[in-house]
């Protein structure tokens, strides 16, 4: 093979990278126009000027800025509440066992037997 085949191809691989490099540029400035579009859009449907909307929930404040006994006092009611979650369903599973336990003996035993 002579030596310009060898140039020849490295020009033609060279064009190739160049020219696929330049379509995928192409398309990924296509789809950043499009989704700049899309922002413009979705921007234009969101109201930006109203500033910022009071509530009547109260803000969250990180635990380093709270007071320790303010602290220990919610994890308290945090601690009665989940006691009180686990009495109701402890008693849900009583009352349940005991309709289980005290059905007739017609409804437990086999109506074909």
């Amino acid at each position: 093979m002579p030596w310009w085949s060898w140039v020849l191809i490295w020009t033609g691989l060279g064009l190739a990278l160049l020219g696929m490099l330049a379509w995928f540029g192409f398309t990924l400035f296509r789809k950043l126009m499009r989704t700049l579009r899309a922002l413009e859009d979705l921007g234009g449907m969101v109201d930006l000027d109203s500033g910022p909307v009071e509530s009547d929930a109260v803000r969250f404040t990180p635990a380093v800025f709270r007071s320790h006994q303010e602290l220990s006092d919610a994890a308290q009611l945090q601690r009665a509440a989940a006691e009180r979650r686990r009495q109701l369903r402890r008693d849900r599973l009583v009352q349940r066992s005991k309709l289980v336990t005290q059905t007739a003996l017609t409804q437990r035993t086999d109506p074909h037997a």
